[in-house]
């Protein structure tokens, strides 16, 4: 829905002071949003909240276990089957219901033979694109103004994320945690930032040794004006393996195949990015969760309403009667 209308009468307000100020902003084009609320140490809060009240309730939620295989009878999963990394074991769980967030081509290879050999071969194709992001806390970063570079004043920049454009890097955006929220950071005189890396899962970025990677962003990033290595204070770096699901191939182009066949197990609900294959933001991840679970309750069986999310791209915040 955006257009340069939209942008430029959403400048003009902002410079009349007529904007709409009010946090919800409901009726500002979601990508002229300029505030909104952030959970105070991150989105991993969400979910830790959401655990505390699970357990609270008699539930269960176990972490470092891998989904390795369903056992299929019929149109119904009966059961999964888990490797615990920690442990080494395996264990057996009977479920009335089963959601999938793990990655379509995985969940299909799960299910083994059960699955039509076409479907089997089409989300085998599918393909990813891998993530890295370099955490680098920093005494201050450098701020370009004009020919001259100086430290920030703040020891900081206004935004929350910057999108790297020169050509001779390959980090692509830049956030700075600070601006998510001050409680990110355990000094504020100090900066907490992450360069984020798209590259594929065993090439020559995603193997290089942590050391290795570390020095190469920090040069990378002194390159182009943003930092100095005597202001490096510490850093780490986080790998995450099919982060975007790629909407390119000949696979992808077939993934009604899957949908279809996924679709057709009753208790199955796939939710989430890669759960859908759906490069959906983190609002409508949540949603096809939301739906899914309405769907049980209701007894519809039917999985139209979960993949309707955001198929216009657009925010579905009115909640259906």
């Amino acid at each position: 829905g955006l257009s340069i209308s939209r942008v430029l009468l959403h400048a003009l307000k902002s410079l009349a002071g007529t904007r709409d100020e009010h946090v919800s902003q409901k009726d500002t084009e979601t990508s002229l949003i300029e505030r909104f609320l952030y959970p105070k140490y991150g989105p991993g809060q969400l979910w830790e909240e959401v655990a505390q009240r699970v357990t609270a309730q008699g539930g269960e939620v176990n972490r470092g276990w891998e989904a390795r295989s369903l056992r299929i009878e019929g149109n119904r999963i009966v059961a999964a089957e888990f490797f615990d990394h920690a442990g080494g074991g395996t264990r057996e769980i009977e479920a009335d219901y089963f959601f999938s967030t793990m990655p379509v081509k995985d969940l299909i290879n799960g299910m083994g033979d059960a699955v039509p050999e076409a479907v089997r071969q089409v989300a085998g194709g599918l393909q990813y694109r891998d993530f890295i992001t370099v955490g680098m806390l920093l005494r201050r970063l450098q701020v370009n103004h004009g020919s001259k570079q100086t430290a920030s004043e703040s020891g900081n920049l206004p935004d929350n994320w910057i999108y790297i454009q020169e050509r001779d890097v390959k980090v692509g955006r830049v956030q700075i945690f600070n601006n998510w929220s001050p409680y990110m950071v355990r000094d504020p005189g100090t900066v907490w930032i992450g360069l984020e890396y798209f590259c594929d899962e065993g090439d020559q970025l995603w193997s290089m040794a942590d050391d290795k990677l570390i020095s190469f962003a920090a040069k990378e990033m002194e390159k182009i004006g943003f930092i100095k290595p005597e202001d490096l204070l510490d850093a780490t770096v986080i790998r995450m393996p099919k982060a975007y699901p790629g909407y390119f191939g000949e696979a992808y182009e077939c993934f009604d195949r899957v949908r279809e066949y996924t679709d057709s197990i009753e208790n199955l609900f796939l939710v989430g990015r890669n759960g859908m294959h759906r490069y959906n933001n983190q609002d409508h991840s949540m949603l096809t969760a939301m739906t899914a679970v309405e769907n049980i309750i209701k007894g519809d069986v039917s999985k139209k309403r979960i993949w309707d999310i955001n198929i216009e791209q657009e925010y579905h915040e009115q909640k259906e009667n």
